[in-house]
């Protein structure tokens, strides 16, 4: 695994009080600025839900409640010091030439910012679903001039509602801007320029506390690729402007973050790509006195339904140590799915806790968290691999009780061997299913829980359905599914994303443990040649292999056991 080469910022996320470190000491520079921002977390699916509906659309439309003082108080005590609020203008703009935001909009929007800074958070705004609602025609001569003159008229105003507010309030100017096919990679970075420069111009233009609020600039669809980095720093050398920072956005390396590719496991080579991304950003803006902020990041898989579970929080781990040894401010994309907003509080609070420990310290992992003990035979010991991230190993317990080291397990290295008679004991009469589990403790962070499962080989049968859905029934005989390959007769991918055997999982298809079933979508269905037979490899953690037969005759879908 690479290592930052760059000496990290002397960073303390959850020491700040931001509320008396942030205020109280003026004037800060940019580094300062975002440094105190970190953790940071984003308000999604709410003012940028507005961009989607008629004038009546708000921050309810889908389907969150609206934020309020008390709502902004519990997200505090999580330890987050900055909100990304996403804002959504062009619905609610009016015709040319004034482009004039609904005055109701834009009160609503300063309330809650208002709100927001009370709590002590400081909070960046920006200009979100714009983006691919009118920025994108940018590159269309016929209609450059007017897509400029909306984005100039919509941060004339921002400016003038906000100009007498305290550096806690941050802009940012747009949000993950791209012209695909309609310009090269130059003319788009031409096209940025001229976005940002706009920006910068009336922001600063309009006096008051814009004259030196930290002012916040995206790559090309907020990528981390080094041609887009280096176009950005270009541009921020070029505005000679210390009140900068530069932004992008991280959903891991897109075959892990989707479970697509065989992508199943957070390997070495996945670490490494995102060591990479953290490594760049530091060469091309840190080293340089250019902050970054990760305004999004997350698995695309953000439901943790494709990517099995330990991984999923390995990644996370992962995440948030590159952070805080980079000195990159990262900012978590919520769009209602982590924190409830109707309750506040976690829906998923170990992930949470996998996040916020890391704002401090490592926690230790494994080779996997999953330990399948076949019910039908002799019950063996059980090995895994050790990830310590230099901590200790503290012990093994099961619930409160302490395992003997020798006795009840052995540690060779970073071998952890569990013994076949303490598997025996924890699994009782070794049901199909019965699932118990063990942690390890390290000296630091989070422990790390190894599920052990008693399992019998899945066992499938002979469906028939449509071209919309097919449900093949699996007794899953407490095994689970890591992944599907879908091929035809000569060996080549069929179904979507035909440049892999290993189809999307949840996107192509769906176990269901509780009914025994596992759906191909009709996303994967529609293309399957017709008359052509697939086979269908489905791969489970415990290491068995299923072979399944299916064929589409135009709407009826038949499937054998192979």
């Amino acid at each position: 695994m690479r290592l930052l080469l760059a000496a990290p910022l002397a960073l303390s996320p959850l020491a700040l009080p931001a509320t008396s470190q942030a205020q109280d000491a003026e004037p800060q520079t940019a580094e300062e600025i975002v440094a105190a921002m970190q953790p940071g977390w984003n308000l999604g699916n709410s003012f940028d839900s507005m961009c989607c509906g008629d004038e009546d659309a708000d921050e309810t439309t889908w389907g969150n409640p609206r934020p309020d003082e008390r709502f902004f108080e519990s997200l505090r005590a999580e330890g987050f010091n900055s909100i990304r609020m996403p804002v959504s203008w062009n619905t609610h703009t009016g015709p040319a030439p004034d482009y004039e935001i609904d005055p109701k909009v834009m009160a609503r929007v300063q309330e809650v910012v208002d709100l927001a800074l009370a709590e002590g958070f400081y909070v960046m705004i920006n200009t979100h679903h714009d983006s691919w609602q009118y920025l994108h025609k940018l590159s269309d001569p016929e209609q450059h001039d007017a897509v400029m003159a909306q984005f100039d008229a919509t941060w004339v105003q921002i400016s003038e509602t906000f100009e007498d507010y305290p550096q806690q309030l941050v802009f940012e100017a747009m949000n993950e801007v791209g012209w695909g096919d309609t310009a090269t990679t130059e003319q788009s970075h031409v096209l940025m320029a001229e976005l940002n420069r706009s920006f910068h111009e009336i922001v600063r233009g309009s006096g008051g506390g814009n004259d030196d609020r930290l002012l916040v600039l995206e790559t090309i669809y907020t990528s981390a690729d080094q041609v887009h980095l280096d176009a950005l720093a270009a541009e921020i050398e070029a505005l000679d402007d210390p009140m900068l920072a530069a932004t992008t956005h991280n959903y891991g390396y897109w075959p892990f973050s989707v479970n697509i590719a065989g992508g199943t496991k957070y390997t070495e080579e996945y670490q490494g790509y995102l060591e990479e991304n953290f490594q760049t950003q530091v060469d091309t803006f840190v080293s340089r006195g250019i902050p970054v902020i990760i305004g999004e990041y997350g698995l695309l898989d953000g439901y943790g339904r494709s990517v099995e579970r330990g991984e999923y929080l390995k990644f996370f781990e992962h995440f948030g140590y590159l952070a805080r040894t980079s000195g990159i401010t990262t900012m978590w994309w919520d769009n209602g799915t982590h924190y409830d907003r109707f309750k506040r509080e976690w829906r998923d609070q170990e992930q949470f806790d996998y996040i916020s420990s890391s704002w401090t310290t490592r926690s230790g992992t494994a080779s996997s968290d999953l330990v399948f003990v076949d019910s039908t035979d002799k019950v063996t010991d059980k090995s895994v691999t050790l990830n310590r991230n230099g901590l200790d190993f503290t012990g093994l317990y099961f619930g409160n009780i302490e395992l003997k080291e020798g006795k009840d397990f052995t540690l060779e290295g970073d071998t952890l061997t569990v013994k076949a008679k303490v598997l025996k004991y924890i699994l009782g009469d070794r049901a199909v299913g019965t699932k118990a589990q063990l942690q390890v403790r390290f000296s630091a962070g989070m422990p790390w829980k190894l599920n052990v499962i008693s399992y019998e080989n899945p066992v499938q049968e002979d469906a028939t359905g449509t071209a919309e859905s097919v449900l093949i029934p699996t007794r899953f005989n407490g095994d689970q599914l890591a992944t599907m390959e879908a091929v035809y007769a000569d060996g080549t991918a069929a179904g979507p994303h035909d440049w892999t055997t290993y189809k999307a999982f949840w996107e192509a298809f769906r176990p269901n443990y509780k009914n025994n079933t596992i759906q191909l979508t009709k996303a994967l269905l529609d293309e399957f040649d017709e008359g052509a037979p697939v086979t269908l490899r489905f791969h489970f953690w415990s290491g068995a292999v299923l072979e399944y037969t299916v064929t589409k005759n135009g709407d009826v879908v038949t499937g054998t056991v192979a």
